[in-house]
């Protein structure tokens, strides 16, 4: 496995908001988590990219415990966060913040080759390149986003509700170019409140309640299940 969480418990303060979470991602898979607000699915990725820490359980990167790294040498492993939010710097331009991805590194040929992917995902990148990444419409402002987080070269992609906000026509555009990210050999560990589009985007899913994961399986299988029928897809 590329990613194993074991047992892990987060807390804010004295708030247990993560209950012995144990899930994992295999290598070029593509793993939902679902779940309502508040359910603990951000904190689930808070907690793996090192900006939260897990009080107890085990997270294993490529079989190499990364629970107490600090967050810039888990992106130097291969794992890169894209937060919900975007968190772009919006008075500098699409190019730099999306060379912000690559602060860690120093190969420079190798960071030009991946702008220039990251341009061949989202072409509209090169296009405004040299605006405010503050001027950018929301759909913009998340293919930067998600641009950014590539520029890490990362074997794991870390994605938190790509689709907010965007229209059905955008959202079914984000998810095509997941899945051609996920083709090119990434693995991608999705959060997304759209149950539909992240089901068929993805290889397997959980479901979490509370801090805990309550449901799992395929993406079949979760389509099929009753209770996540009920409870996110209207029926």
């Amino acid at each position: 496995m590329l990613l194993t969480l074991d047992g892990v418990d987060t807390y804010y303060g004295r708030a247990q908001a993560l209950r012995g979470l144990s899930l994992t991602v295999g290598r070029r898979e593509i793993v939902a988590i679902l779940g309502a607000n508040g359910a603990g699915k951000s904190t689930t990725l808070l907690t793996i990219s090192g900006l939260l820490r897990a009080r107890t359980g085990r997270i294993l990167f490529e079989g190499r415990s990364i629970a107490r790294e600090k967050p810039g040498a888990i992106v130097r492993l291969g794992v890169s966060h894209c937060p919900e939010g975007r968190a772009l710097f919006p008075e500098m331009t699409v190019r730099d913040n999306l060379r912000l991805g690559a602060f860690l590194r120093r190969d420079r040929e190798a960071i030009a080759a991946d702008e220039e992917r990251v341009h061949q995902h989202f072409p509209r990148l090169r296009e405004r390149s040299l605006q405010l990444a503050g001027s950018l419409s929301g759909g913009e402002q998340q293919m930067l986003a998600i641009g950014r987080a590539l520029m890490s070269r990362p074997r794991l992609l870390l994605l938190d509700e790509p689709s907010l906000g965007l229209s059905p026509i955008l959202v079914q555009e984000m998810f095509r170019i997941i899945e051609d990210i996920n083709r090119e050999g990434t693995a991608v560990l999705l959060v997304e409140q759209n149950v539909g589009a992240a089901l068929e985007a993805a290889h397997r899913g959980y479901v979490m309640e509370t801090g805990r994961i309550v449901v799992s399986g395929t993406k079949e299988e979760l389509l099929h299940n009753d209770q996540v029928r009920r409870a996110y897809l209207g029926g």
